[in-house]
Formats: C-alpha cells, sequence, structure tokens
C-alpha cells in the first residue's frame, strides 16, 4: 500500500469507528426509553403483562422492518432500566458498550459494584462480548476483589478493533441490514440512520419520544 495515502485510510477508519459509536449508543438509549416506558406503564397498572406480547406483535406487524423487539427483548429492556435508573453513574457507562455485552453484564452480574467493574473493564479493554463472557464465567470481579492486585497482562485483550466491538447483531438490526451484509451496506445504514433519528432520546436518562404514537384497542 502507499504510504502516502495511510493518514487518509487512519481517518475513514476513525470517522467510521466514531458514527458505528453514535448508533450504538442512540440504540441504547432507544432500549433505556423503551424499557422506561414498559415498566411504567406495569408499575402504574396501566398495562397487564400481556400487553408486552401485543407490543411486540404491534410493533412486527406495523414495522416489519424492525428487528430487535420482541417480548423477550422488551422484558430485557425493562429489567435493563429497572437495573440502572438509580445508578446514574453506571446509567452512563451502559452507553458506551454494545447490547450484547450490557446484556451480559445485568442479567449475570449481582451487585451494582462487580456491574460497574465489568462495564468499565469492558470499555477500558475493548472487550469482544465472549471474552466478556469468559471473563465474568471465570470470576474476574471476585478475584481482582480478594486479590486486590492490578490486573495481570494475560487477561488483557491488545488490538481488539472497537468497531468490532460495537458490531453486534442488535445494531445491524437497529441498521435494517442484512445478515450478510458488506462494507457499503453498513456505510448506507449509518449515514441513513444518523439523517432520520427515529424514536430519539434526548441526554441519556431523557424523556426523548418514547411510542407516542403506540395504541391498543
Amino acid at each position: 500500500m502507499d504510504k502516502r495515502f495511510t493518514d487518509i485510510i487512519q481517518l475513514i477508519k476513525q470517522s467510521r469507528t466514531n458514527a458505528i459509536r453514535a448508533v450504538n449508543a442512540e440504540l441504547i438509549n432507544l432500549y433505556w426509553n423503551v424499557g422506561e416506558y414498559v415498566s411504567t406503564k406495569l408499575e402504574k397498572s396501566e398495562w397487564g403483562e400481556s400487553v408486552v406480547a401485543d407490543l411486540a406483535n404491534y410493533i412486527k406487524y406495523k414495522e416489519p422492518e424492525i428487528k430487535g423487539f420482541s417480548d423477550k427483548n422488551i422484558w430485557r429492556m425493562k429489567q435493563f432500566y429497572e437495573t440502572y435508573k438509580d445508578f446514574p453513574k453506571l446509567s452512563a457507562l451502559v452507553r458506551e458498550i454494545s447490547w450484547t455485552h450490557n446484556l451480559a453484564i445485568f442479567s449475570r452480574c449481582k451487585t451494582s459494584e462487580e456491574r460497574e467493574f465489568y462495564l468499565k473493564i469492558t470499555k477500558e479493554e475493548n472487550y469482544s462480548s465472549r471474552e466478556l463472557e469468559r471473563q465474568i464465567s471465570a470470576s474476574l470481579f471476585e478475584q481482582k476483589i480478594i486479590g486486590n492486585e492490578k490486573l495481570s497482562a494475560v487477561l488483557r485483550v491488545f488490538n481488539q478493533d472497537i468497531s468490532t466491538t460495537f458490531k453486534d447483531s442488535y445494531v445491524f438490526d437497529f441498521l435494517n441490514l442484512p445478515e450478510n451484509h458488506n462494507e457499503s451496506e453498513l456505510q448506507r445504514g449509518l449515514v441513513k440512520q444518523m439523517k432520520n433519528k427515529q424514536w430519539a432520546p434526548d441526554a441519556p436518562g431523557g424523556n426523548g419520544q418514547k411510542l407516542k404514537n403506540i395504541t391498543f384497542n
């Protein structure tokens, strides 16, 4: 490769990484707002539990191209919101990792301290979702607390491409990309999403647009 152009390649890669990170944050904000909406409806007894399945079917019927809103995943969004709603410091961190990473952390960790530990180390070390699962299974948090020592270099994941960290199936679904998409399709999806922010939230934990147009007969 002509070395004269390597700086341009790096600029392109950095811009694409920034775009993927922005889309991921938008997706996490959306899931947070949906989780808050559902949690509030259930808490006030405005909805019964069966309405979540109705919601999933409604979205599938009205917007069949929108993926990631099965009743199971909507319940996860509710759990996600309820796990972090009283921890503003952690609710900011969750926007910085992918939904797949978040699922592993809030579904497997028992305390806010453990969740904070894995949120931070996932971001700092750019863990893949598989590596994160492995470290949780290996009780890295407990080892850290008991040993009270710095993380071994062996446990670190070097040269992990951050764009790969954010490229999980939920981001692809959010962008309406086919399973076997190419880079040009990814780029078009990113551009489209940045131009057309449906269900766009406000700042983390804010009250952005929250499914205002969804009604049930």
